[in-house]
């Protein structure tokens, strides 16, 4: 009788210290100072009506390219920090890139390729050794005409590389009579394409199904179009004095050896840290040129080195608040 007792009364206090603990809690709850904080509000982008991609529009009524197209729209939107920098810096090289895709009839609308392959970054090197603003590989850049080795690596000169990237482009074009295939065969390579338009009798990027990747890439080049075209719509609001814009600079044509580009840039008043930001595709400290051939290398002086904020040029007005 006695054992039993004992645990009745441990059955006793245990529950009046649980209820004295949760009435206690329950006190302590009904008089702190609780102040509930408003939720912050988040809406989807609004769904685009129309989109097109060199002049070939997307039926966006079609439910699997409507969900295509969402998906990146939706990742766009939310990507800030590097849809800031992909603005400041197309101020900067859209100027060069546009003039050479109109020249070898490239349409406009291929520089915002450049945007996705690199986020327009001049230093650009990717796991497989694509390099450059246009992310061309070792072979391709040789195969096409540039010069690449340790010394120099000429995918990474921007004026020659988006020659060569231009012609990749319309070569695949005359074969595909698609600008978007085109764009695709970039990301995937020309020889798939062409075989996945046999394989799948059909001749239309967007009827056409490619790995992962590729089924987004062309996705992706529209979207930056659409932002870069007018940001403030996708509330990305820059000011002028944001935006990022080439110094002055001057060209020197060299055909000679340069045993050591430090001393070359300090001769013509620059420096090696300017010297190698004008002209990324000098890979070291110096330019052996046994061929005598022509090379032109920019030069930033010190002195023009200081940005002009009341004369920054705005390359497209909507880009900014302020312009």
């Amino acid at each position: 009788m006695r054992r039993k007792w004992s645990f009745a009364v441990v059955g006793v206090l245990t529950a009046f210290c649980m209820s004295n603990c949760l009435s206690s809690n329950k006190d302590e709850e009904e008089n702190s100072v609780f102040e509930p904080r408003e939720v912050q509000q988040n809406f989807a982008p609004a769904m685009i009506a129309k989109a097109s991609f060199c002049g070939e529009p997307i039926d966006l009524s079609n439910y699997y390219l409507k969900e295509r197209f969402d998906r990146e729209l939706l990742s766009f939107s939310y990507w800030h920090s590097q849809v800031f920098l992909m603005i400041k810096r197309a101020n900067k090289l859209f100027p060069i890139i546009e003039p050479i895709l109109k020249k070898e009839g490239i349409p406009d609308d291929f520089k915002y390729l450049a945007l996705i392959e690199s986020n327009l970054d001049p230093r650009a090197l990717s796991p497989a050794k694509a390099a450059g603003i246009w992310q061309i590989l070792p072979e391709t850049g040789k195969e096409s005409g540039l010069e690449v080795n340790d010394d120099i690596d000429e995918r990474y000169n921007l004026e020659k590389a988006t020659v060569v990237a231009c012609r990749y482009l319309m070569r695949t074009y005359e074969l595909t009579n698609s600008w978007s295939l085109a764009a695709a065969s970039y990301n995937t390579g020309r020889a798939r394409v062409l075989r996945q338009m046999e394989t799948q009798k059909c001749t239309s990027y967007f009827d056409m199904l490619f790995s992962e990747e590729t089924n987004r890439y062309v996705f992706r080049i529209i979207l930056a179009k659409m932002i870069m075209e007018d940001p403030g719509k996708f509330g990305f609001k820059l000011h002028k004095s944001d935006l990022y814009t080439l110094p002055k600079q001057t060209v020197v044509k060299v055909d000679t050896t340069i045993d050591n580009l430090t001393d070359f840039a300090i001769a013509n008043g620059s420096s090696y840290q300017l010297l190698k930001d004008a002209n990324p595709w000098l890979r070291s400290n110096k330019l052996p040129n046994k061929s005598r051939k022509q090379y032109e290398i920019k030069i930033t002086r010190k002195e023009d080195t200081k940005i002009d904020l009341k004369n920054i040029k705005v390359h497209n007005k909507n880009w900014v608040i302020d312009n």
